[in-house]
């Protein structure tokens, strides 16, 4: 099966709780039709680079997929329509990377 990865933006006035179970339904989206979710990141709230929907932080969240195209399609087709994602942008990959993702280590890095 293809492999993804899948970055979404919520809005700032979420509680990572929220934010946690919508991690949560993306990944039962996805097994429901045939996929699995291989790992997730929670990234936290960061400030926007411009302003979204008069929004100037979001909170964000990674997930790296290993699905069939019709899954993220569904996956994409709710994103669209739930009031809480500002943005989400599904990119194809040849393989997922062992460890943190580079945002991630630097997140920690500053903790």
């Amino acid at each position: 099966m293809p492999l993804y990865e899948h970055v979404c933006v919520t809005r700032q006035e979420l509680s990572s709780n929220q934010v946690n179970n919508l991690m949560d339904r993306c990944g039962k989206i996805l097994t429901d039709n045939g996929g699995t979710v291989v790992g997730s990141e929670y990234w936290g709230s960061l400030r926007l680079a411009y302003k979204i929907k008069k929004n100037r932080k979001g909170h964000y969240f990674l997930l790296k997929i290993d699905s069939p195209s019709s899954a993220v399609q569904e996956l994409e087709r709710l994103m669209r329509i739930n009031d809480s994602v500002i943005r989400f942008l599904t990119v194809r990959v040849e393989e997922h990377k062992d460890g943190p993702s580079p945002i991630d280590k630097v997140r920690r890095s500053r903790n």
